[in-house]
């Protein structure tokens, strides 16, 4: 039986994973299922291995893989291949022009477009004929920088690669109240709350019923580039990096000197940490580390670098984030290689790490609330979305300002897409979709 065709395709590019919905003509919306190696699964993440192969008699071969096949092959042999993670942070980023692998030269929109076509490929015949319309996902605030045209054209120039003709963006947030506006019944001003990992984005849509559905009108947004990333850079600042040196020091000419703190300024994004592996820096690392008044601590990170355990760190800080969600403590522990790291964590203590974040997502909520004219108690439901919406801390900022029994969370890592391609039901996309060009962004 032949599938029925496509209408509008919704790509949720996201941080952590990447999600793909479709609509067809008969309204309905369907999240496409990757076939991945341990089971079927809807978030795919958003990685891109490049995995060195060689055969006896042939040269060696690069092969370029994403998602979960990426990771596979990253386990399967870190030392020869090149594991990229949370490049969406490069997007809006101008210090970014470029990556090398194998002596080729990668930007940004090389990287996507590497990702997107094997996003493709392993989406099977449900992706094999696209659609020419497709909207994508776009934060309200990029994180890692602020060019939001540069991240665009590079969005841009990636899409088309793949052969679509009409590419539109719209803001994360507004795609998950379209999801959320499914069940809607009656008039009602919905606040949506989209954490990923990259950013936290709001914005607040008066939806109402009419002939034709539920008319939409956008009342405001906002956004701040701080979600589940900065969350674990923070875990890592305080149990991790102090056991690879941070905080120590090394002598240079019969002088005594901290150890430079840049180095672990990288632990802050995954896409730094790779970056700095394949940097100058590793050559300054190593005669540090000869110098250094605790040389075990800086010999840990150099293992963690040179062996590439930055996803083994990763999975560890995911953990115990997701522990501390359910219980008041948790056992943090990281074990690679000759490393191994444990700490006793209170939910109290994390809560306090991640104040600051904590007090930029409350200000872009409030900002929201202030530029939609309306008071909290006008808000008829707020809807939370993403990963991080699990943080409790996270869930009490909303729980201050609102009625808890107007709170709604769900469709953690499909709603986005889900609503980016409901969207492209809407008779008039120019009011909830952008273009790039001159008549666009």
């Amino acid at each position: 039986m032949t599938p029925t065709p496509a209408l509008t395709i919704g790509i949720d590019f996201g941080t952590t994973n990447t999600v793909v919905a479709v609509t067809r003509s008969d309204g309905d919306v369907e999240v496409l299922r990757f076939s991945a190696p341990d089971g079927d699964l809807t978030a795919f993440r958003s990685t891109l291995g490049f995995q060195l192969l060689e055969e006896r008699g042939r040269p060696p071969e690069r092969i370029v893989e994403a998602g979960p096949w990426a990771i596979d092959a990253y386990v399967e042999d870190p030392l020869e291949t090149r594991f990229i993670q949370s490049f969406k942070t490069f997007a809006a980023s101008s210090a970014f022009t470029e990556t090398v692998i194998d002596n080729r030269r990668y930007g940004f929109e090389d990287l996507l477009s590497a990702f997107l076509l094997r996003l493709r490929h392993h989406g099977g015949a449900a992706m094999g004929a696209l659609p020419a319309q497709v909207i994508v996902g776009r934060p309200v605030t990029f994180a890692g920088g602020s060019d939001e045209r540069l991240a665009l054209e590079r969005y841009e120039t990636a899409f088309s690669r793949l052969g679509f003709t009409d590419i539109r963006y719209a803001y994360e947030p507004v795609g998950a109240a379209f999801f959320f506006a499914r069940q809607l019944r009656s008039a009602a001003t919905v606040l949506v709350a989209d954490f990923g990992g990259g950013t936290s984005d709001f914005s607040i849509v008066r939806f109402e019923p009419g002939p034709d559905g539920l008319r939409s009108t956008a009342l405001a947004r906002s956004g701040v580039g701080v979600a589940g990333d900065a969350f674990d850079y923070r875990i890592i600042d305080r149990l991790v990096s102090p056991e690879l040196g941070k905080g120590s020091e090394y002598r240079s000419f019969e002088k005594v000197l901290p150890i430079p703190q840049r180095y672990f300024a990288a632990f802050a994004r995954w896409d730094q940490l790779a970056l700095l592996r394949a940097s100058r820096d590793m050559k300054d690392i190593r005669d540090i580390a000869r110098n250094a008044l605790e040389p075990e601590k800086l010999a840990r990170l150099i293992e963690v670098l040179d062996d590439n355990h930055g996803y083994a760190l990763y999975q560890s800080i995911s953990r115990l984030k997701m522990d501390l969600s359910d219980a008041a403590a948790a056992t943090f522990e990281f074990a690679a290689g000759s490393i191994h790291i444990q700490a006793e964590v209170a939910r109290s203590d994390f809560e306090e790490w991640i104040s600051p974040e904590l007090a930029a997502i409350e200000k872009a909520v409030d900002e929201a609330i202030e530029r939609s004219g309306l008071q909290a108690g006008e808000v008829d439901r707020i809807f939370l979305t993403g990963g991080t919406s699990f943080v409790p801390a996270v869930r009490h900022i909303f729980h201050r300002r609102f009625d808890p029994a107007r709170i709604e969370t769900g469709g953690e890592f499909e709603s986005i897409a889900s609503g980016l391609a409901l969207i492209g039901l809407e008779a008039d996309l120019d009011l909830w979709t952008q273009r790039r060009g001159p008549a666009g962004l």
